[in-house]
Protein backbone atom coordinates (compact mmCIF):
# COMPACT_ATOMS: atom_id res chain seq x y z
CA UNK A 1 0.00 0.00 0.00
CA UNK A 2 0.98 3.65 -0.26
CA UNK A 3 1.00 4.32 3.38
CA UNK A 4 3.67 1.05 3.32
CA UNK A 5 6.36 2.98 1.77
CA UNK A 6 5.28 4.25 -1.99
CA UNK A 7 8.50 6.42 -2.53
CA UNK A 8 6.93 9.36 -3.47
CA UNK A 9 7.39 11.43 0.44
CA UNK A 10 3.88 11.85 0.77
CA UNK A 11 2.67 8.29 2.91
CA UNK A 12 0.97 11.24 4.80
CA UNK A 13 -1.71 11.92 2.82
CA UNK A 14 -2.62 7.78 2.29
CA UNK A 15 -4.94 7.86 5.70
CA UNK A 16 -6.88 11.00 4.01
CA UNK A 17 -10.06 10.61 2.08
CA UNK A 18 -10.67 11.52 -1.77
CA UNK A 19 -12.14 14.94 -0.18
CA UNK A 20 -8.76 15.84 1.02
CA UNK A 21 -6.48 14.97 -1.04
CA UNK A 22 -8.46 17.24 -3.75
CA UNK A 23 -8.59 19.88 -1.12
CA UNK A 24 -4.54 19.66 -0.57
CA UNK A 25 -3.25 18.99 -3.97
CA UNK A 26 -5.32 21.86 -5.55
CA UNK A 27 -4.02 24.00 -2.24
CA UNK A 28 -0.55 23.27 -2.51
CA UNK A 29 -0.48 23.43 -6.21
CA UNK A 30 -1.62 26.75 -6.37
CA UNK A 31 0.80 27.75 -3.86
CA UNK A 32 4.22 26.42 -5.36
CA UNK A 33 2.96 28.20 -8.76
CA UNK A 34 1.77 31.69 -7.26
CA UNK A 35 4.22 32.18 -4.07
CA UNK A 36 8.06 32.22 -3.16
CA UNK A 37 7.16 29.86 -0.40
CA UNK A 38 6.06 27.38 -3.14
CA UNK A 39 9.60 26.55 -3.20
CA UNK A 40 9.25 24.21 -0.66
CA UNK A 41 6.33 22.21 -1.49
CA UNK A 42 6.66 18.87 -3.48
CA UNK A 43 4.45 19.34 -6.90
CA UNK A 44 5.59 16.37 -8.54
CA UNK A 45 5.42 13.93 -5.92
CA UNK A 46 2.30 15.05 -4.88
CA UNK A 47 0.50 14.77 -8.12
CA UNK A 48 2.25 11.68 -8.54
CA UNK A 49 1.01 10.45 -5.23
CA UNK A 50 -2.54 11.73 -5.11
CA UNK A 51 -3.20 9.24 -8.48
CA UNK A 52 -1.89 6.57 -6.57
CA UNK A 53 -4.63 7.18 -3.17
CA UNK A 54 -7.68 7.68 -5.69
CA UNK A 55 -6.36 4.31 -7.30
CA UNK A 56 -6.04 2.64 -3.93
CA UNK A 57 -9.64 4.41 -2.45
CA UNK A 58 -11.10 2.63 -5.82
CA UNK A 59 -11.92 5.92 -7.12
CA UNK A 60 -13.63 5.98 -10.61
CA UNK A 61 -11.54 7.08 -13.68
CA UNK A 62 -13.25 9.68 -14.26
CA UNK A 63 -12.20 11.58 -10.69
CA UNK A 64 -8.71 11.03 -11.49
CA UNK A 65 -9.10 12.94 -15.02
CA UNK A 66 -11.41 15.59 -13.08
CA UNK A 67 -9.03 16.30 -10.44
CA UNK A 68 -6.26 16.48 -13.30
CA UNK A 69 -8.57 18.97 -15.53
CA UNK A 70 -8.87 20.96 -12.01
CA UNK A 71 -5.12 20.95 -10.87
CA UNK A 72 -4.19 21.84 -14.32
CA UNK A 73 -6.53 25.11 -14.07
CA UNK A 74 -5.46 25.74 -10.66
CA UNK A 75 -1.73 25.71 -11.63
CA UNK A 76 -2.30 27.83 -14.78
CA UNK A 77 -4.30 30.10 -12.22
CA UNK A 78 -1.27 29.89 -9.74
CA UNK A 79 1.13 31.06 -12.02
CA UNK A 80 -0.87 34.25 -13.25
CA UNK A 81 -0.86 35.14 -9.29
CA UNK A 82 2.95 34.62 -9.51
CA UNK A 83 3.37 36.58 -13.03
CA UNK A 84 1.50 39.69 -11.40
CA UNK A 85 3.30 40.01 -8.29
CA UNK A 86 6.29 39.58 -10.27
CA UNK A 87 5.49 42.41 -12.39
CA UNK A 88 3.99 44.72 -10.28
CA UNK A 89 6.41 44.49 -7.31
CA UNK A 90 9.34 42.97 -8.72
CA UNK A 91 11.34 46.14 -10.77
CA UNK A 92 10.27 47.72 -7.24
CA UNK A 93 11.94 45.50 -5.10
CA UNK A 94 14.75 45.31 -7.62
CA UNK A 95 15.44 49.13 -7.17
CA UNK A 96 15.12 49.24 -3.39
CA UNK A 97 17.70 46.25 -3.00
CA UNK A 98 20.09 46.15 -6.03
CA UNK A 99 22.94 44.00 -5.54
CA UNK A 100 25.08 41.11 -7.61
CA UNK A 101 21.77 38.91 -8.34
CA UNK A 102 19.05 41.76 -8.15
CA UNK A 103 19.60 44.88 -10.36
CA UNK A 104 18.21 46.41 -13.16
CA UNK A 105 21.43 44.79 -15.53
CA UNK A 106 20.11 41.04 -14.67
CA UNK A 107 16.25 42.32 -14.81
CA UNK A 108 16.57 43.16 -19.17
CA UNK A 109 19.35 40.71 -19.55
CA UNK A 110 16.35 38.12 -18.19
CA UNK A 111 14.06 40.29 -20.57
CA UNK A 112 16.29 39.75 -23.58
CA UNK A 113 15.99 35.77 -22.79
CA UNK A 114 12.50 35.59 -22.02
CA UNK A 115 11.79 37.71 -25.92
CA UNK A 116 14.27 35.41 -27.51
CA UNK A 117 13.38 31.35 -25.76
CA UNK A 118 10.63 32.72 -23.42
CA UNK A 119 7.68 30.24 -24.51
CA UNK A 120 9.88 26.99 -24.29
CA UNK A 121 11.80 28.10 -21.08
CA UNK A 122 8.19 28.68 -19.41
CA UNK A 123 6.68 25.33 -20.60
CA UNK A 124 10.12 23.59 -19.27
CA UNK A 125 9.93 25.25 -16.63
CA UNK A 126 6.52 23.21 -15.20
CA UNK A 127 8.84 20.34 -14.90
CA UNK A 128 12.10 21.66 -13.05
CA UNK A 129 11.71 22.03 -9.33
CA UNK A 130 11.67 25.54 -7.90
CA UNK A 131 12.08 26.85 -11.56
CA UNK A 132 8.28 26.51 -11.66
CA UNK A 133 7.85 28.68 -8.62
CA UNK A 134 10.12 31.88 -9.45
CA UNK A 135 9.72 31.88 -13.31
CA UNK A 136 6.38 33.35 -13.77
CA UNK A 137 7.80 35.39 -10.79
CA UNK A 138 10.80 36.59 -13.19
CA UNK A 139 8.34 36.61 -16.50
CA UNK A 140 6.26 39.80 -14.88
CA UNK A 141 9.38 41.39 -13.23
CA UNK A 142 11.23 41.14 -17.18
CA UNK A 143 7.38 42.13 -18.85
CA UNK A 144 6.78 38.92 -20.36
CA UNK A 145 4.32 39.74 -23.23
CA UNK A 146 1.38 38.67 -20.80
CA UNK A 147 -0.45 36.61 -23.76
CA UNK A 148 2.69 34.98 -24.27
CA UNK A 149 3.21 33.86 -20.88
CA UNK A 150 -0.11 32.25 -20.63
CA UNK A 151 0.16 30.27 -23.56
CA UNK A 152 2.67 28.91 -22.60
CA UNK A 153 2.42 28.13 -19.05
CA UNK A 154 -0.52 26.37 -20.12
CA UNK A 155 0.90 24.47 -22.98
CA UNK A 156 3.66 23.48 -19.43
CA UNK A 157 0.38 23.08 -17.43
CA UNK A 158 -0.92 20.58 -19.74
CA UNK A 159 2.22 18.69 -20.38
CA UNK A 160 3.12 18.61 -16.38
CA UNK A 161 -0.63 17.88 -14.47
CA UNK A 162 -2.19 15.04 -16.04
CA UNK A 163 0.94 13.20 -17.20
CA UNK A 164 1.83 12.86 -13.77
CA UNK A 165 -1.81 12.60 -12.04
CA UNK A 166 -2.65 9.95 -14.57
CA UNK A 167 0.30 7.90 -14.55
CA UNK A 168 0.01 7.44 -10.79
CA UNK A 169 -3.93 6.66 -10.89
CA UNK A 170 -3.01 3.85 -13.70
CA UNK A 171 0.01 2.96 -12.60
CA UNK A 172 -0.61 2.21 -9.04
CA UNK A 173 -1.37 -1.70 -9.18
CA UNK A 174 1.88 -1.85 -11.43
CA UNK A 175 4.03 -0.48 -8.51
CA UNK A 176 2.09 -2.29 -6.04
CA UNK A 177 3.37 -5.61 -8.00
CA UNK A 178 6.95 -4.03 -8.62
CA UNK A 179 9.11 -2.90 -5.55
CA UNK A 180 11.76 -2.15 -7.41
CA UNK A 181 10.36 -0.03 -9.91
CA UNK A 182 9.40 2.43 -6.57
CA UNK A 183 12.87 2.55 -5.42
CA UNK A 184 14.11 3.66 -9.58
CA UNK A 185 11.15 6.15 -9.50
CA UNK A 186 12.61 7.88 -5.99
CA UNK A 187 15.94 8.00 -7.14
CA UNK A 188 15.16 8.86 -10.35
CA UNK A 189 13.08 11.63 -9.22
CA UNK A 190 16.23 12.83 -7.19
CA UNK A 191 18.20 12.84 -9.78
CA UNK A 192 15.73 15.29 -11.78
CA UNK A 193 15.29 17.20 -9.07
CA UNK A 194 19.24 18.12 -8.43
CA UNK A 195 19.83 17.70 -12.51
CA UNK A 196 17.00 20.46 -13.36
CA UNK A 197 18.58 22.46 -10.13
CA UNK A 198 22.02 22.58 -11.51
CA UNK A 199 20.81 23.11 -15.04
CA UNK A 200 18.74 25.71 -14.12
CA UNK A 201 21.87 27.26 -12.38
CA UNK A 202 23.76 27.06 -14.93
CA UNK A 203 21.47 28.45 -17.75
CA UNK A 204 21.03 31.56 -15.69
CA UNK A 205 24.31 31.96 -15.48
CA UNK A 206 25.33 32.15 -19.10
CA UNK A 207 22.22 34.00 -19.65
CA UNK A 208 23.60 36.79 -17.63
CA UNK A 209 27.09 36.45 -19.50
CA UNK A 210 25.64 37.27 -22.77
CA UNK A 211 25.69 40.64 -23.92
CA UNK A 212 21.87 41.89 -24.56
CA UNK A 213 20.72 42.19 -28.25
CA UNK A 214 20.45 45.67 -29.66
CA UNK A 215 16.70 46.66 -30.31
CA UNK A 216 16.14 46.61 -34.00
Amino acid sequence: MFAEGSGVGLDWLATAGPVLVWIVVLAFVFIECAVIIGLFLPGDSLLFGAGIILAQHGSPDLEAWALSLAALITAVAGNQVGYRIGRHTGTRFVARRGGKVLNQDNLDRARDFLNRKGFLAIVLARWIPWIRTLAPLIAGAARMDARRFMLATTAGALLWVPTLVLVGFYGAGLLESMPWLKTTLVWASIAFFVGGTVYGIYRYRQEMRKPMEEPA
